[in-house]
This record gives structure tokens, C-alpha cells and sequence, in this order.
């Protein structure tokens, strides 16, 4: 791929309006080899599976003029969430460097109709699909209407966000260092309504992620969905670390730091320099 991530990431929206002329065998041929290569940091094991909405009756009523979709299904097992947002996130973007527009799905869809057309297993869990196809030259009216609903293009604050130690320190800017453009992609990172919840503590060289739980993200059926916005946002950070050449160790450690109401630990990944 010859895109950096950190272009891709300040330059993908999500698609709600397709131009209706289909994807191209070549290009599918490339969107099925970046689901092959969409790892994640836990090791989790998933499958993408491309669909066709007329051949499975599929249909969202916030998506129109593709008739493609992207749904990923994995094993329920411990954070089975976060890495399948790592995951997807990652196909998201290297699908965006050819040119192919995209958008998460978490609830606005026929979800059994989407279960049935992968055989999803009792012991299976598809939180979230996409649609993929190329974007219309404008906008739908409805899907104007809906990204400034959800403040789309609005962003949290960095000091709201990130934080030096613990949390009470917010932290500045001008003092993240080398951490600053990852922090920054995290930052952009897309959630649910627009929600963005994760937090960040920064201490030495390890990079700690938390969840900011809010009312009605979390089923049983489908998962937390603010920890897949946690991975999508470690995706971020982790990718666009090493584009910038610092190492990064991926590890579950518990910091004993005191957390605010609400506030859960996930992940972490310690850094350093790679060059």
C-alpha cells in the first residue's frame, strides 16, 4: 500500500451514499486480500464475508446505491470486541487506499437477515458490517441530515481525551512528543454516534486505553459496542506508530492508576524507538 495510514485516516468519511455502479472484479480480488491481512493484536481469529444484499435480501435503511457488503463474524471469547474493531478498522482504511468507500454498522440494518447469509453459529458474534462500494459524487439529503446529527466532523478536545499519569493531568500538546500524531489519529477515530469513548493515560513509555462507558452500548447478543470504538482507536494509534518508526509492544497490564465513574481499563502498548 502506498498510502500512508495517517493520510487515510484524516481523509476517510463514512459512505452512506454510493454511486450505484458496482465494484470491479480486481478491485474485489484486492478487498479480499486486505481481509486476509487484518490481524489484531489479541491474535483473534475472525472472517470477513462479502455479501451480496440482493442474492440475501440485505438491506440498511441508512445505506443506498451498493449493492456490496462486508460482515465479520468471530467466536464469542474474551475481548473478542476490541480486536474485532482493531481488525476491521484496519480492512476499513486499506480499503480506502484504492479508493473504496466504507462506513461501521453496528445497529441500523437487517440484522437477522445478515446473520442467516454468513450461517452465523450459536457460539458466533457479528456486531458490526459495511457497506463497500465507491461514493457518490454528493451526498444524500438523508445522509447530510444524519452526520450533522451525530456532529460528525466534531471532535473531542485533546485534554479530554489523553491524559500525563493519571487523571487528573490532562495532557498538552506540546508535550506529548513523539506520541503527539498517533494521539492525533486516535483522536479522529470514528465511533458510534460519535460518542468517542476512549481515554488515554500516558505514563513513561506505555500508552494505557480505557473505555468511557454510556448507556445502551452494551447486549449480550452483539457486544460492547464503545469497545470496538476502543479498538478502532488502538488500530489508529498502533498503525500510525510505527509508520512514524516507534516500536510498539501490545500487553494487558492493570495499571494501578485511579479511574474516574464509568471508566474501564482495556489495553496498553508500551513504545519505543525503532529506528
Amino acid at each position: 500500500m502506498d498510502m500512508k495510514y495517517t493520510d487515510l485516516i484524516c481523509g476517510r468519511r463514512s459512505v452512506r451514499t454510493f454511486d450505484g455502479k458496482g465494484i470491479g472484479d480486481d478491485v474485489m480480488k484486492q478487498l479480499e486480500a486486505f481481509a486476509q491481512d487484518c490481524g489484531n493484536p489479541y491474535g483473534a481469529v475472525m472472517e470477513f464475508c462479502f455479501l451480496s444484499a440482493k442474492e440475501h435480501g440485505l438491506k440498511s435503511p441508512v445505506i443506498s446505491g451498493t449493492d456490496n457488503f462486508v460482515a465479520v463474524k468471530m467466536k464469542r471469547q474474551p475481548h473478542f470486541d476490541e480486536a474485532l474493531g482493531y481488525s476491521m478498522e484496519k480492512f476499513v482504511l486499506d480499503a480506502c487506499s484504492i479508493g473504496i468507500g466504507t462506513n461501521w454498522i453496528g445497529g441500523t440494518m437487517d440484522r437477522k437477515a445478515f446473520e442467516s447469509a454468513i450461517d452465523l453459529a450459536e457460539d458466533e458474534v457479528m456486531p458490526c458490517v459495511t457497506p463497500i462500494g465507491h461514493a457518490a459524487k454528493r451526498m444524500s439529503i438523508k445522509e447530510v441530515a444524519m452526520r450533522k446529527g451525530v456532529g460528525a466532523d466534531r471532535r473531542k478536545v485533546f485534554g479530554e481525551l489523553f491524559f500525563d499519569g493519571d487523571f487528573n493531568t490532562p495532557l498538552k500538546e506540546d508535550e506529548a512528543g513523539e506520541l503527539l500524531l498517533p494521539l492525533q489519529m486516535v483522536r479522529l477515530a470514528p465511533s458510534a454516534v460519535n460518542k468517542q469513548p476512549w481515554r488515554v493515560v500516558v505514563e513513561g513509555d506505555t500508552v494505557h486505553f480505557y473505555e468511557k462507558r454510556g448507556k445502551n452500548f452494551d447486549s449480550k447478543s452483539v457486544g460492547d459496542m464503545q469497545k470496538i470504538d476502543v479498538g478502532i482507536a488502538m488500530c489508529h494509534f498502533d498503525l500510525t506508530a510505527k509508520e512514524t518508526g516507534l516500536g510498539t509492544v501490545f500487553e494487558i497490564s492493570y495499571p494501578q492508576i485511579e479511574t474516574p465513574e464509568n471508566v474501564e481499563y482495556i489495553a496498553s502498548f508500551r513504545v519505543f524507538s525503532a529506528e
